[in-house]
């Protein structure tokens, strides 16, 4: 048997996780055309099957199942000898790729990662706003380059539950309250009881099948007989249209600064309370930039929310 090509197995992989051709070219960033050319060499090599074509997608076979499994191995252990390279470096030159939400990209990272970059021009920051906390121990497979690209090396996010391979810091506390656009006709102008708010009131909520977030688990609960005029994704287009007018929302009170426009009509809703986290990968922690990252970044985003 002609020696086994480790690229030929991640395209094998790929196909396993996204299920499609299609979809694991995208994942690629091929033509789904060469994703079943290298399925094709990998199963001639082997001399099996290794994936049962489906009218729903690409079922793994017995030995497509035994293949995925190494391969995951093999993926794995060049992931460990990355991040393990990677948390020996001590430069404070390269790049560093941060995820986080919109939200706090908006309103709590400008001005310290304006700061930072000033401080460390050495080191070349990416931020991807992303609503949800990524797994920094994956990797994205890339043909282009080696066989994996890091999804994040830092993160930083509103939660009350941080996966227990992470580690970080906790910045600070978010609160939220109810928010109305300030002299808007038929919206409550004052505080008002939280009860009072979501009986009387015309509400701007999240999407009705959002459950990740503590706010959406609220939401789903304490508006479900409320009179919502409009439902959204992220805290950023609550703001968008609370500033038309249009009702009521809930927003964390870092926010207050970019509104002007708008007006707290509720106290502090304890339940919605969150601390915010920076978070790495223990094998990356040790790295020189993000060690400076998140020391530098963390301080001020703590200063924000502190004030």
């Amino acid at each position: 048997m002609d020696e086994l090509n480790w690229s030929d197995l991640r395209y094998a992989l790929a196909i396993g996780t996204a299920g499609s051709l299609v979809a694991a070219a995208r994942q690629l960033g091929v033509n789904h055309t060469t994703v079943l050319r290298r399925l094709d060499t990998l199963e001639q090599r082997l001399g099996a099957r290794l994936f049962e074509r489906q009218r729903t997608g690409y079922s793994p076979t017995e030995a497509g199942a035994l293949v995925l499994e190494q391969a995951r191995r093999m993926a794995d252990q060049a992931d460990e000898i990355e991040r393990r390279v990677l948390g020996r470096d001590r430069e404070l030159t390269g790049p560093l790729r941060v995820t986080t939400a919109f939200v706090v990209m908006t309103h709590l990272l400008p001005q310290p990662l304006a700061d930072f970059a000033r401080a460390f021009p050495g080191i070349e920051v990416e931020v991807v706003e992303n609503a949800f906390l990524v797994d920094l121990t994956r990797r994205r497979a890339d043909e282009s380059a080696t066989w994996t690209g890091r999804e994040a090396d830092v993160a930083v996010r509103l939660t009350s539950q941080v996966a227990e391979h992470l580690v970080g810091r906790p910045l600070g506390m978010t609160h939220c309250r109810v928010y109305a656009r300030r002299g808007a006709a038929g919206l409550p102008q004052a505080l008002e009881p939280l009860a009072t708010l979501i009986r009387e009131a015309p509400w701007v909520t999240f999407e009705r099948d959002a459950q990740s977030r503590v706010y959406d688990q609220w939401m789903r609960e304490q508006l479900a007989q409320a009179q919502v005029r409009l439902r959204v994704d992220i805290f950023n287009a609550v703001a968008a249209v609370l500033r038309t007018g249009l009702g009521v929302g809930i927003l964390p009170t870092f926010m207050e600064p970019l509104l002007p426009e708008l007006v707290a009509v509720s106290d502090v809703i304890p339940e919605l309370s969150v601390p915010v986290w920076m978070l790495t990968h223990p094998d990356l922690r040790q790295t020189a930039r993000v060690r400076a990252f998140m020391q530098h970044v963390g301080d001020g985003v703590a200063a924000l929310l502190e004030r």
